[in-house]
């Protein structure tokens, strides 16, 4: 059985809106390397739900750290041109010593998201082709050759882009996504996959439908921590509600969310891995996002650690 590593999503969304030091997100990125995560990820969602940008923030996170691994959780490529996305990711992953992971989605299906299409022109119904090309195309650009892609959105003729990514190939692409159809496009496309099923079994259930695929099996979880679960389901309801405009039923009833004490969210963390989750991207539903990252680090990341242990005696 894979041991999970433990991934801390910055809070780009929340330090924007309650109206934090954009500046000191690379600190929390050093930070969390610092207290013993493996990875740090960052959201993309420009209008829909604006945030400082990904790029950008992970950008600053390259220069104040050195071991973790760089992540989008998750970017929405259907909304740039690949030419100039795929020359951004490979710039970063030249930064940062090839430590990038292309999270990539093509946009979770509500008004509030089709509106953020609309904003850039780009038309909602093909959000899913033109993300597939637009993997496809970045993958050639990221070669080191000059080339040419042809497609139902995206053409270009000649191009080569420098810096080239540090990894041979690119850097390595996770998509997010459920069902089946969603799973042809995990096992076809990417190197990765990056869910947030509510419940252990769903989870184990359509990990299972991946069997036989090499990409690496991850998970996208929320939690609030809290020695008093009322007090840690209050808080992640505010936190919630705030976030999605939307009922914490109704959210955590698609989202992997957790309330509840330190103790709890290690053992409800190990089910997803004993689910076959080997990379667990985190995003903590707090206001005190520097206190809350030393608790679970303090707290959750040793009886995780301990996890490891076990699984490989």
């Amino acid at each position: 059985m894979a041991a999970p590593r433990i991934g801390y999503l910055l809070p780009t969304r929340d330090w924007t809106i309650l109206g934090g030091d954009v500046a000191a997100l690379a600190e929390q990125a050093r930070t969390a390397e610092d207290l013993g995560f493996d990875s740090v990820w960052a959201g993309d969602s420009p209008v829909t739900r604006p945030r400082a940008d990904a790029l950008l923030v992970l950008a600053a996170a390259a220069a104040r750290t050195s071991r973790v691994t760089l992540g989008t959780a998750v970017l929405l490529p259907a909304l740039r041109h690949p030419v100039l996305l795929a020359h951004q990711l490979a710039t970063l992953d030249a930064m940062s010593g090839g430590r990038v992971i292309a999270g990539m989605g093509s946009g979770f299906a509500n008004p509030a998201t089709r509106a953020q299409f609309e904003a850039v022109n780009v038309d909602f119904g093909t959000r899913v082709s033109r993300m597939e090309e637009a993997i496809a195309a970045m993958r050639l650009l990221w070669s080191g050759h000059e080339v040419s892609f042809s497609g139902r959105h995206f053409a270009f003729n000649d191009v080569s882009i420098a810096p080239g990514p540090v990894r041979e190939g690119g850097p390595p692409v996770w998509l997010a996504g459920g069902g089946a159809r969603a799973l042809r496009r995990v096992a076809s496309l990417a190197d990765g996959w990056l869910p947030y099923p509510p419940t252990h079994r769903q989870y184990a259930d359509e990990r299972a439908l991946l069997s036989g695929s090499p990409v690496t099996p991850a998970l996208y979880a929320t939690l609030c921590l809290d020695d008093d679960p009322e007090r840690a389901r209050a808080r992640l309801r505010v936190s919630i509600e705030r976030y999605y405009n939307a009922p914490l039923e109704f959210v955590e009833g698609i989202q992997a969310m957790f309330a509840g004490t330190p103790d709890g969210a290690a053992a409800w963390l190990r089910g997803y891995a004993e689910a076959g989750a080997e990379h667990v991207v985190v995003r903590l539903a707090v206001d005190d996002h520097r206190s809350a990252m030393e608790e679970f680090a303090g707290l959750v990341l040793p009886a995780l650690r301990s996890f490891r242990q076990e699984v490989r005696v």
